[in-house]
């Protein structure tokens, strides 16, 4: 287990949340990435689910499959987006709240 920081705050101790918001951002994607990747699902309704939805997101951003996938994981673990019944995700916040 890793060592948790700790810090007083009004006299109470407040450890730092590491929940799955804590997961870090895709293999081989940048930070200014998930931007792209936001602008880019949003121009397409805001749900990926079919190759339909992919191809164009893949093209805007220049992500590959895989890591078009694993940003919707990643924004999924961060309360950006939710999965879709049958597979796919959907972007909840920004232009697609």
């Amino acid at each position: 287990m890793a060592f948790l920081n700790t810090r007083m705050v009004g006299g109470l101790f407040v450890l730092p949340l590491l929940l799955a918001a804590c997961e870090p951002i895709p293999e081989g994607v940048k930070p200014e990435d998930a931007e792209a990747y936001k602008a880019a699902v949003a121009s397409i309704g805001c749900e990926m689910k079919t190759e339909r939805d992919y191809l164009p997101v893949e093209l805007q951003t220049g992500m590959t499959r895989e890591q078009t996938i694993a940003m919707g994981q990643y924004l999924m673990s961060r309360d950006e987006a939710v999965p879709l019944e049958g597979g796919g995700v959907k972007l909840t916040t920004g232009a697609c709240a």
